[in-house]
C-alpha cells in the first residue's frame, strides 16, 4: 500500500511517498481503510520534530474509514464498521492499525470526510468551552485565527453556548467566514497597533473572562493584556511558534490571571469518555448545528504542499489528505 513516511524531521520536503506492506492487525487492534485524513498543526510538530515519534513514521493522527480486518480480542469493532479516530499517527496512507477501543462509531448522516474534518477540532473545542473554561451564556471571549479550521469550530460552539465572540483575522476575506460562523466582532491583525486596546474597546473598555489562543508566540503578551482581572488564558496550540519563557509573576501583575495549556488526549483520556465528547460533536455535526468547512483536499502525492499551506497561514476552514 501506499503511505508517506517521514525518515528525518525537518521540513515539508521530508514528507515522502512509499510503497510499504500491507499493515496487519495484532491483538485488540483494527485495520482500516483510510477514506479521509485531517490535516492538523499536530501533524507539522511532529514532522518538524517538536513533538517527537520514534523514526520513521507515517504522520497524520486524524482520520476516518471502514474497518477491513480485526486482530484477536476485538469487541469494540467489526469487519464493514464505519469509524473515526485521533491522535493515533499514521493516517497519511491507504490503510492505518488503530487500536481498537480508539476508534469511534460514526452515525448515519455523517460522512468520512466530515468525521475526518471535525474529530480532532471538534473534540478539542469541545474540552476547550466545556472543561478548560466553561463558557457560559452571556461572555464575551477572543478567539484568535477565527477563519481557521480550529477557529471555525470553536467561533461555533462558543456562540452554540450563547458567549459572543471577538474574532481576529489577517485578511476581510476571513472575517468573513469568521462572522458567518457566528463572531460578533472580527479584528484584522495588521488594522491595528495595540490589539488588546482594540479588545477591550468593543467591550466597553472592559477586559475579557478568556482568551483561546491557539497562534501562540505572536498573540501572547496581547492575548495576556485582553484579559481582565481574575480572567482566564487557554493556550491550546502554537501555530506561530512556541512561546518563549516567561516570568510568572506577571499573572499576578495582570491581575491575578490564570494560564493553561490543555491537551486533548488528556481530555478523552478513557474511552467512555473519548465516546461521549465525540458523540457530541457527531450529534451537533449530523444536526447541522455545527458546519464543518473543508476547503482543500489533497492526495497523498500533494502532501507536502498542504503542509505548506497550512504552516503560510494561507488557508481556512479544514484541509483532507484524501488518499
Amino acid at each position: 500500500m501506499r503511505a508517506i513516511q517521514v525518515s528525518e524531521v525537518g521540513g515539508p520536503q521530508v514528507l515522502r511517498l512509499v510503497d510499504i506492506d500491507q499493515p496487519t492487525p495484532g491483538p485488540g487492534q483494527a485495520v482500516v481503510e483510510v477514506a479521509a485524513s485531517g490535516v492538523n498543526f499536530l501533524d507539522v510538530y511532529h514532522r518538524q520534530g517538536r513533538y517527537t515519534l520514534p523514526l520513521p513514521f507515517t504522520p497524520g493522527t486524524e482520520g476516518a474509514g471502514t474497518v477491513l480486518e480485526v486482530g484477536p480480542g476485538v469487541t469494540h469493532v467489526a469487519v464493514g464498521d464505519r469509524v473515526g479516530w485521533v491522535e493515533i499517527p499514521g493516517t497519511y496512507a491507504e490503510q492505518a492499525v488503530v487500536d481498537s477501543s480508539r476508534l469511534v462509531p460514526l452515525p448515519d448522516g455523517v460522512d468520512f470526510e466530515a468525521a475526518a474534518a471535525v474529530l480532532l477540532q471538534g473534540m478539542t473545542a469541545h474540552y476547550l468551552v466545556k472543561d478548560a473554561y466553561p463558557v457560559q451564556p452571556g461572555d464575551t471571549v477572543l478567539v484568535h485565527a477565527a477563519a481557521g479550521g480550529m477557529g471555525l469550530v470553536l467561533t461555533q460552539l462558543i456562540t452554540h453556548l450563547g458567549g459572543r465572540v471577538i474574532g481576529t483575522t489577517s485578511t476581510p476575506e476571513k472575517a468573513q467566514l469568521a462572522r458567518r460562523a457566528g463572531a460578533a466582532e472580527v479584528i484584522l491583525y495588521s488594522a491595528v497597533d495595540d490589539l488588546a486596546a482594540e479588545v477591550k474597546r468593543l467591550h466597553g473598555g472592559q477586559g475579557l473572562p478568556v482568551v483561546f489562543d491557539g497562534v501562540g508566540r505572536d498573540t501572547f503578551d496581547a492575548s495576556l493584556a485582553s484579559l481582565r482581572t481574575r480572567g482566564h488564558l487557554v493556550l491550546f496550540g502554537a501555530a506561530s511558534g512556541a512561546v518563549p519563557p516567561f516570568d510568572p509573576i506577571r499573572l499576578a501583575q495582570g491581575g491575578s490571571l490564570t494560564l493553561i495549556r490543555p491537551s486533548l488526549g488528556h481530555f478523552i483520556a478513557d474511552r467512555s469518555e473519548l465516546l461521549r465528547r465525540a458523540a457530541d460533536v457527531l450529534e451537533l455535526v449530523r444536526t447541522k448545528a455545527l458546519e464543518t468547512t473543508v476547503t482543500a483536499r489533497y492526495p497523498l502525492t500533494e502532501v507536502a504542499q498542504a503542509h505548506r499551506d497550512l504552516e503560510a497561514r494561507r488557508t481556512t476552514g479544514k484541509l483532507l489528505v484524501i488518499p
